[in-house]
């Protein structure tokens, strides 16, 4: 993948096939401390061990359609080429947490991407899972709840492209203003 935004975007589609009702998605990018990280926890099926210890291989996936799963082990190759890495921890029932941490100024880290896009499109699609998203930069913050979104709108559905226009214009803002604001 070209854009750590779309490797966001495959671990959330992920979460949705897991019949996860919340997923929350946290990226930290921190220039002092050379670090950019992410993390997607949801309270879906989640995985046993077995399958956390090889969900990192490319040719393991748990989808019918097709063999391989190259989506996580491409993640960690992209994380450990900077110097990072891919965690990953999981519970049947209770869900899964990944992780993971790039070297925010390796020349090899790929580019963030349009985070507003994707999680715009993920809403979008899938309005009836909570999401919580949540992107610091250099400790200034944006967040934002689905939760609190569905309580204002009442019976106007994420899914409503006036929404959605307005929701990628809202995300789009949020994170201009933390790479710019004031402290």
């Amino acid at each position: 993948m070209q854009e750590i935004s779309l490797n966001i975007l495959d671990i959330v589609q992920n979460s949705v096939r897991a019949g996860a009702t919340l997923i929350e998605v946290e990226l930290r990018e921190d220039t002092d401390e050379d670090i950019l990280s992410f993390s997607v926890k949801d309270n879906g099926c989640g995985m046993d061990s077995e399958m956390v210890a090889r969900v990192m291989d490319p040719f393991v996936t748990t989808r019918t359609t097709r063999k391989v799963g190259m989506g996580i082990s491409l993640l960690r190759s992209a994380a450990q080429a900077t110097g990072g890495d891919v965690e990953l921890t999981s519970e049947v029932g209770k869900g899964t947490l990944i992780q993971a941490r790039f070297s925010y100024g390796h020349i090899d880290r790929q580019p963030l991407g349009d985070m507003a896009g994707t999680m715009t499109a993920l809403i979008s699609m899938n309005p009836e899972i909570d999401f919580c998203y949540r992107h610091t930069f250099n400790k200034r913050v944006f967040e934002f709840s689905t939760k609190e979104m569905k309580e204002i709108l009442g019976e106007v559905p994420l899914s409503d492209p006036t929404v959605a226009a307005w929701l990628k214009d809202y995300i789009d803002e949020g994170i201009a203003n933390i790479y710019g604001g004031a402290e």
